[in-house]
């Protein structure tokens, strides 16, 4: 019998750690699979960040480094200036990228760096428990505002990929996220869009996936999807915010 569906051998065997229904194997896997069919994955280097995906490098079988808290652009940016033929990608959390790591991301967009960010935004720290991140929604309740988020003395969500639109090196800059197989497709092409930039060496590309966290939303999956819905695509929504080679049309 032919086969049809399997596995990517891009993937490793081991188990994640990742809570279930977390969303972060979901988007290994599209990863992976898009490194493969660019037939590119024999010369990819990831950067793992600190947050829940701290142990990526355990989950692909393409050399990773392990990058500070935040720092990860900027590691990124070593690794492909030393190694300008490899597939360098970044995978970042919100309160990776967007707290600490909020100077790295920034320069390394704005200087145009040859490398891929994929950004994860479930709007709370995962790791240490469940606080509040720049992405939290105002009104949302976290460890570290029980009473949800107020906007006049915490702030409002930060717009992570709407600020790197505004800079003028960055070629791809776009918003997806997974609660439907639909979208999850549109994730997967995105994805494969931002390493084909990279790969033809037409500068930085930055894809922003809207996710959940079961765990620390204190919901079960499906109702966590129906939550991200209603309430996380409002504030964060989806589409391509900076295209300047037409990656989508070709």
């Amino acid at each position: 019998m032919k086969q049809v569906f399997g596995k990517t051998n891009v993937l490793s065997a081991n188990p994640t750690h990742y809570c279930p229904g977390c969303d972060h194997g979901v988007v290994h896997r599209l990863i992976a699979e898009s490194l493969e069919e660019l037939e590119v994955a024999d010369r990819s280097i990831g950067v793992a960040p600190v947050g829940c995906s701290v142990f990526a490098y355990d989950y692909f079988n393409i050399d990773f480094n392990q990058a500070a808290h935040g720092r990860a652009p900027a590691v990124a940016t070593g690794i492909k200036r030393t190694r300008p033929d490899s597939i360098v990608f970044t995978y970042q959390g919100d309160g990776d990228l967007a707290a600490i790591g909020t100077a790295e991301i920034i320069h390394a967009a704005n200087r145009g760096e040859n490398i891929t960010v994929v950004f994860i935004n479930n709007g709370i720290y995962g790791m240490t428990g469940g606080q509040m991140a720049p992405t939290t929604l105002v009104g949302m309740k976290t460890q570290t505002s029980p009473y949800g988020r107020d906007a006049a003395t915490m702030g409002s969500p930060i717009r992570v990929s709407e600020i790197i639109a505004t800079l003028e090196s960055p070629a791809y800059v776009t918003r997806v996220t997974l609660n439907t197989i639909a979208n999850q497709i549109k994730t997967k092409k995105a994805i494969k869009n931002a390493f084909t930039l990279q790969k033809e060496k037409k500068g930085f590309s930055f894809v922003e996936i809207v996710c959940i966290c079961p765990t620390n939303w204190g919901k079960k999956p499906t109702d966590a999807h129906k939550w991200l819905t209603e309430n996380m695509l409002p504030v964060f929504p989806l589409g391509t915010f900076k295209d300047i080679h037409g990656i989508e049309k070709a």
